[in-house]
């Protein structure tokens, strides 16, 4: 039995979306046994545990309780903690999703100890080696063996890189199976009728990165074109926890109709963007969710790792200067949307990634 178990591995808010249809497409298999390790990098109820609850993931047999620190120590950390759950459970592959320091920590112990990885949301490229998620996408990719793929680009990408052939799968994407799977439930919530907002009549924020947050006078100017924005409509923003850290020094609170407020779960916060007239957002999960959801997106940053979300979706890369975000901003509510889904993003994800890690485990 030990010998067919597939483990996965979640740390941060982004990955127990992707982790969740994985494990459930594990699930229908009698012959794979999914075990799950909450990394812990992401420890708090509203950026961890309510997850797990509301996307009926069930409970991690292995927590390691990292919490949070610089990139060397959590990584290290994550490291130290893994190895021992690695040698217990002794699987026949680790499954690691997206860039966060849990993906490169586990592949790097699982790899040293002989164990295959796969890597879900493979071929991502930024090329912007100043952010620490693309060293943790580039290392990640260079030792998985299983590439799964989100879109055409991660493969062009990964071709460019010299990788076999026989290491890439274009499968789609996990994030988009479970906001197909979750889109009714959020949307009977309501959440801007509790909120006192009219379908269509506000806009949501995002910015967690520390290129945006980390620096009062970079928020502040960040923030001007939203606090523009938010004098023609609400705008709400869910405030990440080291984003709150900085915005008194960044002398901003709730301007306008700026409506600051704690993380929300996923649910909540889906059923709030489905509705949303505008998202503006430094997140690369959710330029993939507003592409599905035919929600214009204005993306605060120079680059995106998801381009396919700006050829084919509804998303916009502004930059970061103010002047061409409130130009995005205004492109954004007067042309018409003309996104579309991109292949493969159909919530059958998941079961392209176990399907492909089935037949290369029974070989």
């Amino acid at each position: 039995m030990s010998a067919r178990r597939v483990l996965l591995v979640a740390g941060a808010r982004p990955n127990f979306m992707k982790v969740a249809p994985i494990a459930a497409a594990l699930r229908k298999r009698d012959d794979l046994e999914a075990v799950l390790v909450h990394t812990g990098q992401h420890y708090d109820r509203a950026m961890s545990e309510l997850f797990f609850e509301q996307l009926g993931i069930e409970e991690p047999p292995y927590r390691l309780g990292v919490g949070s620190g610089s990139h060397a120590a959590q990584t290290a950390e994550i490291m130290s903690r893994f190895e021992p759950v690695l040698g217990e459970v002794r699987p026949a592959a680790v499954v690691v999703v997206g860039d966060v320091n849990s993906t490169i920590a586990a592949a790097l112990v699982a790899v040293k100890e002989g164990t295959p990885v796969a890597h879900v949301e493979a071929g991502l490229r930024s090329f912007d080696r100043t952010m620490p998620e693309e060293i943790n996408r580039l290392l990640t990719d260079a030792i998985s063996t299983w590439l799964f793929v989100t879109e055409p680009s991660g493969v062009e990408n990964l071709q460019r890189e010299g990788v076999d052939p026989a290491r890439v799968h274009l499968v789609g994407n996990v994030m988009i199976d479970t906001l197909l799977r979750f889109r009714e439930r959020a949307a009977a919530l309501d959440v801007p009728g509790t909120m006192g907002l009219e379908p269509g009549g506000y806009a949501v924020l995002t910015m967690h990165r520390p290129s945006n947050v980390d620096d009062p006078e970079t928020l502040a100017a960040r923030l001007a074109p939203v606090l523009s924005l938010a004098e023609e409509m609400p705008v709400v923003f869910p405030v990440h926890p080291r984003t709150r850290a900085v915005l008194s020094g960044a002398g901003t609170g709730s301007g306008g109709q700026l409506r600051l407020c704690d993380p929300m779960g996923y649910l909540e916060f889906l059923g709030l963007m489905s509705s949303a007239r505008l998202v503006l957002t430094d997140s690369g999960g959710i330029q993939e969710e507003t592409t599905v959801l035919g929600v214009p997106c204005v993306t605060l940053r120079d680059n995106t790792e998801r381009p396919i979300t700006v050829t084919q979706g509804t998303n916009r890369l502004a930059g970061t200067r103010p002047d061409r975000i409130r130009s995005a901003i205004s492109e954004a509510l007067t042309a018409p949307s003309t996104g579309r889904v991109p292949d493969l993003w159909d919530g059958r994800a998941a079961e392209r990634i176990v399907d492909v890690l089935r037949l290369s485990i029974d070989g």
